[in-house]
């Protein structure tokens, strides 16, 4: 089911401050799917989602490769039993520390957690336009 990914509706949202572990699906230089378990936070308001990751992963790799000047093409989603939400849209890598700390953060807020310092940290910013699921 297709929704306004900055209005879902307040089922949906109440699903995505729930602490669920999330995939990312990137493409890999060859078309073929990559599909990694992350973190992710979503701001309806703003129309963005957040993944904190490190710089040398297969994730950032891809999407620096396959990034045009809008981005590169990917989804999150997360699954709870017969309840699900996927966000899709274009997804750029951020090295800027004032971003990569707000989106600590907000993984903080979500996650009940706060991940230890990471040099090597990035953030992968998704401008969401498409936004799925049952919740």
């Amino acid at each position: 089911m297709a929704l306004d990914p900055r209005d879902p509706g307040p089922e949906y949202l109440a699903f995505w401050r729930e602490r669920h572990l999330c995939t990312l699906t990137t493409l890999r230089p060859d078309g073929s799917p990559h599909v990694a378990p992350v973190a992710v936070t979503y701001d309806p308001e703003a129309g963005v989602a957040r993944v904190i990751t490190n710089k040398n992963s297969t994730k950032v790799a891809n999407i620096r490769a396959a990034a045009g000047p809008e981005g590169a093409r990917v989804a999150v989603c997360q699954v709870d039993r017969r309840r699900w939400a996927t966000l899709e849209g274009r997804a750029t890598v951020r090295t800027e520390a004032a971003p990569i700390a707000d989106a600590v953060r907000r993984y903080a807020e979500r996650y009940e957690r706060t991940p230890g310092p990471n040099p090597d940290r990035v953030l992968i910013e998704i401008t969401v336009d498409r936004a799925l699921g049952k919740t």
